[in-house]
This record gives structure tokens, sequence and C-alpha cells, in this order.
């Protein structure tokens, strides 16, 4: 996809203060997270270990759910860990005054489950989720800048973008109804919603 002119598609960027047409900061390497079931930690990307109140396996993924502390814009997150999909879906609950339009939080990536402790390795790309509204793509600039620097290969990249169009084309097709497109999956997913 990156390297092949028939497959390049015209993404225009966004103009907004959150992404400018040229990428002007410092790209960071892909983000690695850690979920050890037994410990009943998640080791965020910056290396910080949070507690976790509660961990769900399901056949098609892991729900974690813990707080946030230190953090201003919210103070509890819900999450699904989605591997076949290539997908991470979250809530934010947001504290007054931080609230986003917006139900769910997508994060494209690789995550991988393991007996005791999952993997994920996010790959830049986020889509949010309006309920029977929209679902925007964003951060489409990161991906190709860290491609470009060699934080990712093409390979992954592409699968990243090819995980993207996918989720939005299924979400709009099921009019932006996460829960209803994940059910034609086989996904049935629960939230605590604290």
């Amino acid at each position: 996809m990156f390297g092949s002119e028939s497959h390049v598609h015209r993404v225009e960027p966004r103009t907004d203060t959150r992404c400018s047409r040229a990428y002007a900061w410092p790209i960071h390497p892909p983000k690695h997270e850690k979920f050890d079931l037994v410990a009943r930690t998640n080791t965020d990307p910056k290396g910080i270990e949070r507690a976790v109140d509660e961990y769900t396996v399901k056949p098609w993924g892991l729900y974690m759910a813990r707080p946030t502390p230190g953090r201003a814009q919210f103070h509890y997150l819900e999450s699904w860990l989605l591997p076949a999909l290539g997908l991470r879906a979250s809530i934010f609950h947001f504290n007054p005054g931080h609230e986003r339009d917006q139900d769910f939080y997508l994060d494209i990536g690789r995550y991988i489950a393991g007996p005791d402790v999952w993997q994920a390795e996010d790959h830049y790309l986020d889509i949010v989720v309006r309920t029977g509204k929209s679902a925007e793509l964003e951060d489409v600039d990161e991906l190709l800048t860290a491609v470009k620097h060699g934080l990712l290969t093409a390979e992954v990249g592409e699968e990243a973008v090819r995980s993207a169009l996918d989720t939005v084309q299924g979400l709009s097709r099921n009019g932006y109804d996460l829960h209803r497109w994940l059910a034609t999956h086989g996904i049935d997913l629960s939230w605590r919603r604290a």
C-alpha cells in the first residue's frame, strides 16, 4: 500500500489544532502496554503500573476496568482488547469540564493474548465513534510519519490502515453502532459504566 501508487488514497489532513499539514513535532515510537491478569495490573505506555479493578477474558478478547489516578481529563477507563480485529475499544469516564463528544474511542494496533499477560502495541490510528452519528479516523499523519521514519514497517502500516478502513466501513454499514457491528463478528461487549 505505501510502496505502490495504484493503492494510494488521498486523505486530507485535519486543519484544526490537533493535527497540522506538516507533522511538526517529533514522532514517538509505537506505544506498548502490558495487561497482567495474575497481578491485576496494567503497565501503561510510560511504564507506570496501575492497579486494575476487573479483568474479564472472553473468546474474542480481554476486558479491563481501572481508575486513572493523576489524569485531569478522566477518572476511569474501560477497555476491550479485540485481537482478531486489531482493535482496542475504550470508554473514558470524563471529569466535569473535560467531556468529549464521543461514545467510544478505538485504537488500531496489535493485541496479543497470553495465558497470564496480554500485550498491546498501538499503531497510531484512532477512531472516535459517536453512536448513530459518525466514526472519525484520526492521526493518519502520525502513522505515515512513523512508517516514513522506520518506526513501523510498511507492512504493519498497511495492516493498520486496512484495519481502520474495515472498522469504519463496518460501523457505517451498521448505523455507527459499535455493538451492532461487533455482533456481526460474534462479539458481545459489556461495560461497567463506572
